[in-house]
């Protein structure tokens, strides 16, 4: 095997970019090129590893450090220059000697979106991306308005040239700092970014310079998108494919998506266990080889069979098993609602919240909750951990009275519950702005209440993030929480739980209840929620059923 190290790649401006190429022990003219391109460090040894792996199969690969970072020159603004800065790696690539000028890009999370940056450039010679764990457009993963509090602790982490040890840092206290807009003095270090960010609390075009999935129609590739479920940014994945098998412009590209849905976190495939919960021996597969495949495919040209294949592969907790499907979401799920019921005491898991598929009756009266933004609810999380959230267990979290619980019976057989889920809520509060969060939950026999999925609203942005519209006191809202997807079965004696609140801290920063402009005050204020489920207003949770 060639191994180049340090070489470097002109951008259009001047600014160089630092690169090692990666090329096989037999080197033949007319191999095809796969280009990674990371804010992380392009010598870490797993990119070295990955690229030695493709090397031993035929391919040329380029380890790049993005503008600003590591040994390249120039000043890292957070996927700014990616789409052009792609654009003219990926030309580069193809013009080597070497090269047959067909590329292909590869990676996850900053390096995924950077790949559909590059994509809307349109480079003539990209044929093909993998795409793991994609990030959204601003405002879909967190429609806040405001960047989460780990969002910081990424800034943080690229915040000079190379990677910062962000473990070095207590965030568990620097997260409950206000102002949000001066967060990033409470962890030791001015970062423009984070200021800048508060400056756009809307989706304006500042946000909209390097936003992507609005423009699926102009990006003709085929993709292989993975992620998980418990991945926090698992909705940018699936809404890529949607768009892709939806919006691409040609039928061949539509056809040639490829979504593998796992039990995992961001860091996909490294472990069948996410904290208490095992997954099985199936749950980490040859995610090489399936990578290897797809670029063989289109890159190579070679009939593998990749294309005939169905295109959703994804793993069905509870039963831990792989399964697959024609479309997502798969085109055999019923969308049934589980009303919520009380007598008016939902709050916590010892009151009176129940969940069924019957119908609320005209008299149910409503619930009520507190919610106080200096003692939020928690979202159970590791501050510096590279995931936020598992299938954790909520049986304590469940104990406070402003939580709202509504708990089915047992099933009595096999529930399996595959694709989006959203929860329709009717609800009220004394403050002008405020925020509602859902959770679905399966309660085990033994007690264990195991997160599955989860999402919010702000009330300010509950008809859209393009501009902040403000409730009255009293004022009754039907608010759609989208609570990303899931694919789990409740097997028999377990119950389905949704639980509502107005708090997931640290995931989510702490509404304070105010029309202040968000992240700039201290004013915190409590909110007196309410939510209702009555004939007229019949609360939910949607849940896409699969019958087999």
């Amino acid at each position: 095997m060639a191994e180049r190290w340090g070489i470097s790649i002109p951008m259009r401006d001047g600014v160089q970019l630092a690169a090692d190429l990666f090329l096989p022990a037999a080197t033949e003219d007319g191999m095809p090129t796969i280009v990674v391109r990371t804010p992380y460090g392009r010598q870490s040894h797993a990119l070295i590893q990955q690229a030695r792996f493709f090397a031993s199969h035929g391919y040329a690969v380029l380890n790049v450090d993005v503008r600003g970072r590591g040994d390249s020159e120039g000043v890292f603004t957070p996927y700014r220059n990616e789409g052009r800065d792609g654009y003219d790696t990926v030309e580069w690539a193809a013009a080597q000697p070497y090269a047959s000028g067909r590329v292909g890009t590869l990676g996850g999370s900053y390096l995924a979106k950077s790949q559909w940056l590059c994509a809307l450039e349109h480079p003539p010679h990209l044929q093909a991306m993998v795409t793991l764990v994609s990030p959204s457009d601003a405002f879909v993963e967190w429609p806040t308005g405001t960047p989460v509090p780990s969002h910081l602790c990424w800034l943080f982490l690229v915040s000079g040239r190379t990677v910062q040890n962000t473990h070095a840092l207590d965030w568990e206290n620097i997260y409950w700092h206000l102002p949000l807009y001066t967060m990033d003095e409470a962890a030791g270090r001015v970062i423009p970014q984070w200021r800048e960010e508060f400056t756009h609390p809307t989706l304006d075009a500042w946000w909209q310079e390097i936003s992507y999935q609005q423009r699926f129609g102009e990006i003709d590739l085929p993709v292989l998108h993975v992620s998980g479920w418990y991945d926090d940014e698992q909705v940018g994945t699936l809404r890529n494919f949607v768009g892709m098998t939806t919006h691409a412009p040609s039928a061949r590209a539509r056809a040639a998506q490829r979504l593998v849905m796992g039990p995992w976190p961001h860091q996909v495939n490294e472990s069948t266990r996410i904290g208490d919960v095992d997954f099985g021996p199936e749950a980490v597969i040859d995610l090489s080889g399936l990578e290897l495949r797809f670029f063989d495919r289109w890159l190579k040209g070679i009939d593998n069979g990749v294309d005939r294949e169905p295109p959703v592969r994804y793993f069905l907790m509870g039963k831990n098993e792989w399964r697959d499907a024609s479309a997502w979401p798969p085109p055999d799920t019923a969308y049934v609602p589980w009303y919520f019921h009380s007598r008016g005491s939902a709050n916590g898991s010892i009151g009176d919240g129940t969940l069924s598929t019957r119908k609320p009756s005209v008299e149910e009266p409503a619930d009520r909750y507190k919610y106080n933004p200096l003692n939020p609810v928690p979202f159970l999380t590791q501050p510096t951990s590279e995931q936020i959230g598992g299938p954790d267990d909520y049986r304590e979290v469940h104990l406070r009275e402003d939580v709202l619980v509504y708990t089915s019976d047992p099933v009595h057989e096999e529930l399996e519950v595959t694709g989006p889920v959203c929860v329709e809520l009717y609800a009220a509060t004394s403050a002008p702005d405020t925020d509602f969060m859902a959770q679905l939950h399966d309660v085990w026999p033994n007690g264990y209440v195991q997160r599955l999925c989860d999402g919010m609203v702000r009330v300010r942005y509950r008809h859209g993030m393009d501009k902040a519209v403000f409730t009255q006191p009293g004022e009754v809202m039907r608010l759609a929480i989208d609570c990303w997807n899931t694919s789990h079965v409740f097997l028999p004696g377990h119950r389905i739980r949704v639980h509502v609140t107005s708090s997931a801290f640290p995931k989510y920063d702490r509404n304070p209840n105010t029309e202040d402009a968000l992240g700039l005050s201290e004013r915190l204020e409590c909110a007196e929620q309410t939510v209702y489920h009555d004939a007229l207003r019949p609360s939910a949770v949607i849940l896409p059923v699969i019958k087999r």
